[in-house]
C-alpha cells in the first residue's frame, strides 16, 4: 500500500510539471488515449495494452462526471501501471469501491489530489463553505471533496474530517 503522502506528492508533482488539471490535457500530454464505450455498468477503466495506455469512459456520463472518473483513471496510470499491464481483461480495474481494494483507494485520493488545487478549496473553506456547497461550486463530488479535505490535513491544514462514501464511483 502506498503512503497517502506518496501519493499526494505524485500527484502535486504532476500537475505541477504539466501546469493543468485537466484531465484530457494531462491525459493527451502523458499520452494516454482516451475512449468512450457504451458501458452498462462501468463508468471507466484503465488498460495498457502493447505498451499503449488507454482509459474506456462509459459515453452517457455527464461531463463532470467523465471528468472525475479521468482523474481516477489517470490515478491507476501514475500509480498502477505495472498491474495495469499484467491485469487479464478489467478485473483490476472495474470496481471503484475503496472498502474492497487498496488500488481503489489509492486511485481515489490521487483523483482527489489531481481534481483541485490546495488553494481553491481552502479558499471555500475559509469562507465558510460545507463540503456540500465546495462539491457544488467546483462542479466535483461531494465525496471528492471530503478525500480532498482529508488530503488536506495530511498535509498539515487544521480542518474537521469530512466522511464520504467509500463506493462513490461504483
Amino acid at each position: 500500500m502506498l503512503a497517502k503522502e506518496v501519493i499526494i506528492k505524485k500527484a502535486d508533482a504532476l500537475t505541477h510539471r504539466l501546469k493543468t488539471r485537466d484531465p484530457h490535457e494531462l491525459a493527451a500530454a502523458l499520452g494516454i488515449i482516451i475512449m468512450e464505450r457504451p458501458f452498462n455498468k462501468l463508468k471507466g477503466a484503465y488498460k495498457v495494452i502493447q505498451r499503449n495506455r488507454f482509459i474506456f469512459l462509459r459515453s452517457d456520463l455527464d461531463e463532470d462526471m467523465k471528468r472525475i472518473v479521468l482523474w481516477h483513471e489517470l490515478g491507476h496510470d501514475q500509480l498502477h501501471r505495472r498491474e495495469a499491464a499484467d491485469a487479464d481483461g478489467f478485473a483490476e480495474f472495474d470496481l471503484f469501491d475503496m472498502r474492497k481494494s487498496r488500488m481503489e483507494y489509492e486511485a481515489n485520493v490521487f483523483a482527489a489530489q489531481l481534481a483541485h488545487s490546495d488553494e481553491e478549496v481552502l479558499e471555500l473553506c475559509y469562507r465558510g463553505y460545507d463540503t456540500e456547497q465546495i462539491a457544488s461550486a467546483l462542479r466535483s463530488d461531494i465525496n471528492l471533496i471530503a478525500l480532498k479535505a482529508d488530503n488536506l490535513i495530511t498535509k498539515g491544514y487544521d480542518l474537521k474530517p469530512q466522511e464520504h462514501k467509500n463506493d462513490f464511483l461504483k
